[in-house]
């Protein structure tokens, strides 16, 4: 490769001074050596994969960076960054993330922004999980402190915090001391304790601060950009993505068991965003729409089992329970949508034998609807369910829920046939002259008749009403 290089000057260097070469054959080998001297200039840039968490962090949320990170690696992606925008969310996503982070061979950016942005609660894991921790100016993050969705419970007396050792303090000098353990019930210091361990776990292994998490946790304290980076709780403050590729180039990082130094420069951008069936399940996952859901399903099979055959609460309520437990991710995604389909089945059926008047049939058919988009994950090749099939089914089940409520519609409106009602317009034969009462025969039987009216026999009368035995009837 090298022996080209150094011989083609040489050759042109001769022909110059004493003509031993003419000009064709110098460009001749010019052009042979040309070809490979800008080989590997021309190799195609690399790409970084930009994904996006934008608000509470639920079952959907972790998929999408999960399944993200997993297409970076397929596309042998250069870097990950993930934009993020989040009050927080539920421990077992943002756990589902971290371990997504922790075990991607391609290097994760976190990054807070655009300006005003915050990565409050879990997002300040993820931050701190990540192998490149940077923010926006006008950004903030912590507050890390465990929530249960069903609120504070009363305060338990405080607990003392152990007294911190001179050589356990970091951060910036003159920062105060930890705070103290935080007051409550010993399964909310057991939470407490546990969270402050997992963070500290991150902060020593991306070698960040983990005394500054620590207070996060126990104190919900909270930092801004720049304070952030003055304690090494971020690596980079930058404007915007291009910035922040340019800040972060050249850098070292630990991913798993080798170093890595990050090339930023001139890659491609590469923006993967949610696709409209994680944007719905984020709708669903949202923690104060699950929780809703909750309640919407446990007074729907309350009132169910209080007015039972109302059927409507009780097919509103098994679905939003049910939708609710996989928001609350106590259902995986596959159990949730199985059960969902097999629930809009027996609704379907269900509607031939009751009258329900269209409610189980509904009910039957959003749910297999529901069910059927989230049984499946449509980001693993091969492992999915064609939309259209699932749209032509829904159809055929929609469908004949239309047709049973038409079929009832009408057979409402026909006249009654059987009974009392059945026989008032009916046509009675008269069996005897008479004059106020006698008798006629109706349906093979003989009946007490009362008429105002003079009748003969073998006249047909018409019934105007029943009482009891007998049969009031008018001439016809």
């Amino acid at each position: 490769m090298s022996f080209p290089r150094v011989r083609v000057p040489t050759l042109l260097l001769l022909g110059a001074a004493g003509g031993l070469v003419t000009a064709a054959p110098a460009a001749e080998l010019a052009a042979a050596a040309a070809p490979v001297v800008p080989a590997a200039a021309h190799e195609p840039p690399g790409t970084v994969t930009v994904l996006e968490i934008n608000g509470p962090i639920g079952p959907a949320t972790s998929r999408y960076v999960v399944r993200g990170l997993e297409s970076a690696r397929e596309h042998d992606s250069r870097l990950v960054v993930l934009e993020m925008d989040t009050p927080g969310g539920l421990d077992s996503a943002m756990r589902d993330i971290i371990r997504a982070i922790l075990a991607s061979p391609v290097p994760v950016a976190s990054y807070v922004t655009p300006s005003g942005a915050r990565a409050a609660s879990a997002g300040t894991y993820i931050l701190y999980a990540s192998h490149v921790a940077a923010m926006a100016p006008a950004t903030n993050l912590g507050a890390a402190t465990p929530v249960s969705i069903g609120g504070e419970s009363e305060p338990a007396p405080p607990v003392p915090a152990p007294v911190a050792r001179p050589q356990d303090k970091g951060g910036s000098p003159g920062e105060p001391a930890a705070p103290q353990a935080p007051s409550g019930s010993a399964m909310e210091r057991k939470v407490v304790n546990d969270a402050v361990a997992y963070i500290r776990g991150l902060a020593e292994l991306r070698g960040r601060n983990a005394d500054w998490a620590e207070q996060a946790v126990r104190g919900a304290a909270s930092l801004t950009a720049n304070a952030a980076l003055q304690q090494k709780v971020v690596d980079v403050v930058a404007r915007d993505l291009p910035d922040l590729l340019s800040r972060i180039d050249g850098r070292e990082v630990r991913v798993a068991d080798r170093t890595v130094k990050l090339a930023t420069h001139d890659l491609a951008v590469v923006r993967v965003k949610p696709d409209w069936r994680t944007q719905l399940l984020a709708v669903i996952t949202n923690p104060t729409v699950a929780y809703g859901l909750m309640l919407i399903g446990i007074w729907g099979l309350l009132l169910e089992g209080y007015n039972p055959g109302a059927v409507l609460p009780g097919v509103v309520g098994s679905i939003c329970l049910l939708v609710a437990l996989f928001a609350f991710q106590i259902l995986s995604v596959n159990y949730a949508g199985l059960a969902l389909v097999v629930l809009g089945t027996a609704m379907i059926i269900a509607e031939f034998f009751f009258p329900a008047y269209g409610s189980l049939g509904a009910g039957g058919v959003i749910a297999f609807i529901v069910g059927s988009l989230i049984l499946f994950d449509t980001d693993v090749g091969g492992v999915h369910v064609a939309r259209s099939l699932i749209g032509a089914v829904a159809t055929v089940g929609a469908l004949v829920v239309v047709g049973i409520i038409y079929l009832a519609s009408t057979a409402r409106r026909s006249p009654v046939v059987t009974g009392i009602q059945g026989m008032v317009g009916s046509l009675a034969e008269v069996v005897e002259d008479f004059t106020g009462k006698g008798r006629v025969r109706y349906g093979g039987e003989l009946w007490n008749a009362r008429s105002n009216a003079t009748l003969h026999a073998g006249e047909m009368a018409r019934i105007v009403r029943v009482e009891g035995l007998t049969l009031w009837i008018e001439p016809q």
